[in-house]
């Protein structure tokens, strides 16, 4: 329904943006250069002043003074939710009752109990409420899903998902804060579970997990999981690693699928299906991760296209991070 307005009344979504974040001129400012159907009409940040700078600094015409401000303004359809991962709940909840569709960070909530709740609101309000995970919408895991289910690889077996990359430890650095959600799982290996939940097209049990906490998160978090079609898979997420490395791997009956990088394959990616000694490359390029994201956007609001995340997959996701902690002994400051 939000969809078909947005369609009659108008061909270009305005956003909005929550936070002054780092993520947010590569996740949205940028591809709304390049996409007609976007325009980024403001911001709000904790801190005013921060946010005049941002505007400034990438060309934002309007600066709200304060979260509520910018929900509020009739010029946002859309509301980016780029706030520290504690805040996502509450102000992708408040968006909504102030009638905006969400795009959300990942990981969409502290827990799966709030995955709940901001699911609820969004269906009481009847509005979209879409997941960050920007990898998703890419060719790379669209095609990637394509081949799973085409039954091409046959059976799957066993499967690998890893995201290592080294954050330095500051005390002001946001994922090394207990308190608001930091950890390696919540930040990197949230895509490590939702990429292998993706594929298995199925929800798992956690069969063993060990957490590396330090300055009271977890630094590194590796998992073993099963699933229901049988399908093992293991995961591995570090934040204290020398280079930048994503690789997927699924097994099956018949072959093996490889991705070197299924998080950004605009960065550098080699996708490869070897059926039968046969091995063949799949194409990776084309547009970002971060464009592909905002165009699948655009095809929820204008096009009344179904979101690939959010809803039941954002509370699932959450779940299978609950479980992973949980099987691992890490109490986490927020868990109650």
């Amino acid at each position: 329904m939000a969809g078909q307005h947005l369609e009659t009344a108008m061909q270009i979504i305005r956003v909005g943006i929550l936070g002054a974040a780092r993520i947010a001129p590569k996740a949205v400012i940028d591809p709304a250069r390049d996409n007609p159907e976007f325009q980024i009409v403001a911001v709000a940040a904790r801190d005013k002043g921060r946010a005049e700078a941002f505007a400034s600094e990438y060309g934002i015409p309007f600066v709200a003074d304060g979260y509520s401000a910018l929900i509020t303004r009739q010029d946002v359809d859309l509301v980016y939710v780029a706030l520290p991962h504690a805040a996502h709940q509450e102000w992708s909840i408040a968006a909504l009752k102030a009638g905006k569709s969400v795009l959300c960070e990942k990981p969409f909530a502290m827990n799966a109990a709030g995955a709940r709740i901001m699911t609820a609101a969004a269906e009481e309000a009847g509005l979209p409420l879409i997941e960050a995970f920007h990898n998703r919408f890419h060719r790379v895991m669209r095609r990637a899903v394509e081949i799973i289910a085409s039954g091409e690889l046959g059976k799957l077996i066993e499967a690998e998902a890893v995201f290592d990359v080294e954050i330095p430890y500051s005390p002001t650095e946001l994922r090394w804060a207990p308190a608001q959600g930091g950890g390696a799982l919540m930040d990197l290996g949230c895509y490590c579970v939702h990429a292998l939940r993706t594929i298995a097209g199925c929800e798992p049990t956690i069969v063993s997990a060990d957490c590396t906490i330090v300055h009271g998160v977890d630094e590194t978090t590796v998992a073993e999981l099963r699933f229901p079609s049988g399908l093992r898979a293991k995961m591995h997420t570090s934040m204290k690693s020398p280079a930048f490395t994503a690789p997927l791997r699924i097994r099956g009956e018949k072959g093996v699928m490889e991705i070197t990088n299924f998080l950004a394959p605009q960065i550098g990616c080699r996708f490869t299906v070897e059926i039968d000694d046969k091995c063949r490359e799949e194409p990776t390029e084309g547009p970002s991760t971060y464009a592909a994201q905002l165009a699948h956007v655009g095809d929820v609001l204008l096009r009344g296209a179904q979101p690939l995340t959010g809803g039941a997959d954002a509370i699932a996701n959450m779940a299978c991070i609950d479980a992973i902690y949980a099987a691992a002994g890490y109490k986490r400051p927020t868990d109650g």
